[in-house]
């Protein structure tokens, strides 16, 4: 029986959450970048952001300036963030790995479990990550790791592997 891995949902949720947020926060920063603060007289606009009327003698233009430029700065940073969180869960859900007691596929390429010449453990008891030919499998990230790591286990003892080189990792 072949096991595909698939996208954890709890993972895709949360980090797809996240980017919904920032994309949120990134349309209301560039709301008030474009429409609000540039239709909002400077003294109203002071008055609302600092609570108190403007000091004899400031300069409201700048302050306004200022704090329009400020929306849109946040609006980038926000937005580069949801591209950033997104693009991150569109690449993890692009793995495409599957396994059976012959071996394992990885993309287009087929390992038996006796072609395998390297496993790093290092990382599986604290972060369920493990590292086989290169390859790096967290099951935060996909559902069936576990079942992947059990089976390489009975077919491939820790015991019988030898430790990756310094360098190799």
């Amino acid at each position: 029986m072949t096991t595909k891995l698939k996208l954890n949902r709890e993972f895709a949720i949360r980090h797809i959450g996240v980017a919904l947020l920032m994309f949120g926060l990134s349309c209301y920063f560039g709301y008030d970048g474009f429409v609000g603060y540039p239709s909002t007289p400077a003294a109203d606009l002071y008055r609302s952001i600092e609570g108190s009327d403007a000091p004899a003698g400031f300069d409201l233009a700048a302050f306004k300036r200022q704090k329009i430029q400020s929306q849109y700065g946040f609006m980038a940073l926000t937005l580069l963030a949801a591209l950033i969180i997104g693009g991150h869960v569109w690449a993890i859900s692009r793995l495409r790995f599957s396994f059976d007691d012959e071996g394992f596929t990885c993309g287009k390429r087929r390992f038996a479990y006796s072609d395998i010449t390297s496993v790093d453990r290092s990382k599986w008891a604290t972060k369920t990550i493990i590292k086989v030919n290169g390859i790096t499998l967290d099951a935060w990230h996909h559902e069936g790791v576990k079942a992947f790591v059990e089976r390489l286990e009975r077919l491939r003892p820790p015991e019988a592997e030898t430790k990756p080189k310094e360098g190799d990792a």
